[in-house]
C-alpha cells in the first residue's frame, strides 16, 4: 500500500499526476525491474501530462467554442474548395498564430465555416495558446451591455488578452456609430499582437460598406487585411446533405 501521508502531501503539493503514477506503478509487478530514476522519469512524465492535460481543459472551456470541432476531423471529401496543403500548413504547429496573423473563412450558409473555425481555434488551444469564440451579434450585444454598465474598458482589456479571437457571422449588419468605434478598438488593439478569425457570408469587398463609416471602415479593414489568410468555400449547405428529408419536408411545407 502506497504512504497515505506521503499522498497526501503531493496532492496538497497538487501533484495529481505523480498520485495516479504512484497507484498506477503499486499495480505494475514489472516496475520492480526499473531503477529508482527510471521509476521518478516516468512519475515526473505523468504529472507533466496531467498538468498539460488540465490547462488544456482550462483553454478550451475558456474559448467556449462551438461543438467537439478538430482539424483531424475536417471532410475534404465534399466540394467545398478547401485546399488540404494549406489547411494542414495552418494547423502544423499553429505558426500564424505566433506571426499574429489572421484568417478570413468565407463562403455561403451551411458549408462549414464555423466547424472549420472552431477546429483551427481548437488546435491553437493545443498548442498552448487562449481563443474565444463569438458570434458577431453576440459580440455587438456584449459591447452594448459593458458599455451601459461602465466596464466596456475592463471588456475591450479582457479581448485584448486573449490569443486567437473568433468572431462568427461578421458583417451581417451594418455596424451603428457606437459599435463601429468599439470594434475598431479591439481590432486595433489586437494589429501585430493577437490573431483573429472571422467567417462571413459576404466576401471581403463588401466589408467596407457593413462597416459604414468610410474613415473608420478603412482603418478596420487596414487593420484585419494585413497578414491574412484566405479561405474562400463553395458548395452546397452541409446540413442540407446531412439531412435531405427535413428539406423536403420545409420545401413541401414552404
Amino acid at each position: 500500500m502506497l504512504n497515505q501521508p506521503m499522498m497526501e502531501k503531493l496532492l496538497a503539493m497538487r501533484l495529481q499526476g505523480m498520485v495516479e503514477g504512484l497507484k498506477t506503478q503499486e499495480q505494475d509487478r514489472a516496475i520492480n525491474e526499473l531503477s529508482f530514476l527510471e521509476r521518478l522519469a516516468l512519475l515526473v512524465d505523468q504529472q507533466w501530462t496531467w498538468r498539460e492535460n488540465q490547462a488544456l481543459a482550462r483553454r478550451l472551456k475558456a474559448a467556449k467554442l462551438r461543438g467537439s470541432a478538430c482539424v483531424e476531423d475536417i471532410d475534404y471529401r465534399a466540394a467545398r474548395g478547401l485546399d488540404k496543403t494549406v489547411m494542414r500548413a495552418l494547423a502544423k504547429d499553429s505558426a500564424w498564430v505566433r506571426n499574429h496573423e489572421n484568417i478570413f473563412v468565407i463562403g455561403p450558409c451551411g458549408v462549414g465555416k464555423s466547424f472549420l473555425a472552431s477546429a483551427l481555434a481548437q488546435k491553437t488551444c493545443r498548442d498552448g495558446y487562449s481563443a474565444l469564440y463569438l458570434r458577431a451579434a453576440a459580440l455587438l450585444r456584449e459591447l452594448a451591455l459593458v458599455r451601459a454598465d461602465g466596464s466596456l474598458r475592463h471588456f475591450l482589456a479582457r479581448l485584448a488578452r486573449i490569443d486567437v479571437l473568433v468572431i462568427d457571422d461578421w458583417a451581417m449588419v451594418p455596424l451603428q456609430e457606437t459599435e463601429r468605434r468599439e470594434v475598431w478598438e479591439i481590432f486595433d488593439d489586437r494589429y501585430q499582437a493577437r490573431s483573429t478569425i472571422l467567417t462571413s457570408q459576404l466576401p471581403v469587398a463588401r466589408w467596407h460598406e457593413q462597416v459604414g463609416d468610410p474613415t473608420l471602415a478603412d482603418g478596420i479593414l487596414d487593420r484585419l487585411v494585413h497578414n491574412a489568410h484566405r479561405i474562400e468555400m463553395r458548395g452546397e449547405s452541409m446540413r442540407k446533405k446531412r439531412n435531405p428529408l427535413r428539406d423536403e419536408s420545409d420545401e413541401k411545407k414552404g
